[in-house]
């Protein structure tokens, strides 16, 4: 029998020992928050979970792991050792008898609604209160209501709250964004880091740490008090992003920390883990195969991948085309890098409201050297801000949105920020919006799709640098091609079709498209407010 354990120290160690347990109406224990969690699912069902993904039991490789077992675990898998061999064994049947499938909930909205209406509806379809788990669920409860970006993804993610924030603040909805500030800093207080998401299998990796931006969209309501409160959530997180800081040699890297030939400082996409993603677990074995690479090294490519939050994307391939030459951990990437800068301007300034005069000059010291190291090495001769590959020594020529976070971080030097602009308007404005990059190459974070987190980023940091008329070039048509979609389809997805005039929902990737949608909710009403001329 499969069984892993090497998983489990990582999880359960993390988690708070207090264990409440409150029996459900079917007769199992309910996990609630602050309990110990169980192992991830592949731990928890060994050779069960290979079999039931391989064979591809559910259409969608997520569907199994989130799904809730009708018995204790160790049980099942007893009964599956001892029944697969038999004749006529069914595992479907198997399957179908001992686990119950996630319930997605359905969105009707009502007929007629404007698209700012129905922005509005939808943010109770998609709020969330798990204050306690099914026993063995992969769900990990969270003590405040939280919002979902809807379709298969049923808890909440990192990196898109931020943007689902901007939305929720615009309809006057600030108790929630006081919520999913404070489910954060739980989840950093119990687990070290923000997991990419609330699940067991998620919590090996973070994603792109939008934080700091959360905390300072708050403040921008609430006054300084939200920078004092969430300060020490905020420097225990900077200290996930950069362990080995101190101990990594020139040359090397430690977890998501890289320290470049002359001593410079900064960060990489990382996982805890080099096996397959269970959310993924098939695909993630046939990219191995095909890569004729180490397998736990494709691995953990495809994992610190996910915690980029762009999976998948030419970005990250040796040759921008093909999945099988990941090499995530070998790229230094400019987005991490400039939301660290902000993440340690935004602790400066916090140490600067509660007067700890040393805090204050160690962070201004850490974001000044980030950005030395940004323009040093994440500068690419050709006229933008790009990822740098630490392995080979050199910038990486693949041009996407992400060159335009120096710009939203205020870290650019001028001179370098127009010439980023120019690149964004020769190179990726397209008739619907931005191209999330110049590759085509079926993956979902690559043409012709663009989304909805990356428009809004480019908006703030071209009206940053004086370049308000191409952000408003970019926000106007990418709003045109959400509300074509709409006026078609009443409905908003997680990913748009930029080439072409509106042609639609975006394509690619591991799952269909998605509708909901968490963040094209939010940066959608911005831009009505910005460019909808008050629709």
């Amino acid at each position: 029998m499969r069984v892993k354990w090497r998983r489990a120290p990582l999880v359960l160690s993390a988690v708070c020992t207090a264990t409440l347990l409150f029996t459900s109406a079917n007769g199992f224990a309910d996990t609630q928050v602050g309990a110990a969690l169980p192992p991830a699912p592949d731990i928890l069902y060994g050779d069960l979970f290979v079999a039931v993904q391989t064979a591809q039991i559910y259409d969608d490789q997520k569907t199994f792991v989130d799904a809730t077992p009708n018995a204790d675990p160790a049980t099942i898998v007893q009964l599956y050792e001892a029944q697969k061999n038999q004749p006529n064994f069914s595992l479907k049947n198997f399957v179908n008898q001992y686990f119950t499938p996630p319930i997605d909930q359905g969105i009707t909205p009502p007929a007629n609604q404007s698209l700012r209406e129905h922005i509005d509806w939808l943010w109770n379809g998609l709020t969330r209160t798990t204050t306690s788990a099914p026993d063995y669920s992969s769900l990990i409860p969270l003590p405040k209501p939280y919002v979902v970006p809807g379709g298969r993804f049923r808890e909440g993610y990192y990196w898109d709250t931020y943007f689902t924030m901007l939305g929720l603040q615009e309809s006057g909805r600030e108790d929630l964004v006081d919520n999913m500030l404070d489910n954060f800093a739980y989840l950093i207080d119990t687990f070290g880091h923000i997991p990419n998401g609330n699940r067991t299998y998620y919590l090996s990796r973070s994603q792109p740490p939008f934080y700091s931006y959360m905390v300072e969209l708050a403040a921008q309501k609430e006054g300084n008090t939200v920078y004092q409160k969430y300060l020490p959530a905020l420097r225990k997180e900077y200290e996930y992003w950069m362990q080995g800081a101190d101990s990594t040699p020139r040359g090397g890297a430690t977890r998501n920390v890289v320290v470049l030939s002359d001593g410079t400082v900064l960060n990489r996409y990382w996982d805890e883990l080099d096996t397959p993603r269970d959310e993924s677990y098939l695909e993630d074995v046939q990219t191995a195969r095909a890569s004729g690479r180490p397998a736990n090294e494709v691995y953990r490519d495809l994992r610190a991948t996910a915690e980029s939050g762009w999976d998948f994307s030419s970005r990250w391939f040796g040759d921008n085309q093909t999945l099988a030459t990941v090499r995530t951990t070998s790229i230094v990437p400019v987005d991490l890098n400039s939301l660290l800068f902000h993440l340690e301007t935004t602790i400066a300034h916090g140490c600067t409201v509660t007067r700890d005069v040393g805090c204050v000059a160690r962070f201004v010291g850490h974001a000044a050297r980030r950005a030395q190291g940004i323009n040093r090495y994440l500068w690419n001769s050709n006229g933008y801000y790009g990822d740098y590959d630490w392995q080979l020594r050199k910038a990486r020529d693949n041009q996407t949105p992400a060159m335009l976070y120096p710009l939203m971080a205020g870290l650019a030097w001028p001179d370098r920020a127009w010439k980023t602009a120019q690149t964004v308007q020769r190179v990726l404005l397209k008739d619907g919006g931005l191209a999330t990059s110049t590759y085509a190459t079926t993956q979902q974070w690559d043409a012709p799709n663009g989304w909805a987190p990356l428009h809004w980023i480019a908006i703030q940091g071209l009206k940053r640098y004086g370049r308000a008329d191409l952000a408003q070039t970019i926000g106007t048509r990418f709003l045109a091609d959400v509300q074509n979609v709409y006026k078609t389809q009443q409905k908003l997805v997680e990913k748009y079709v930029v080439e072409g005039a509106g042609e639609g929902g975006g394509g690619g990737g591991e799952y269909p498209l998605q509708d909901g949608f968490g963040w094209t909710n939010g940066v959608t009403l911005m831009l009505l407010d910005l460019y909808g001329g008050g629709q």
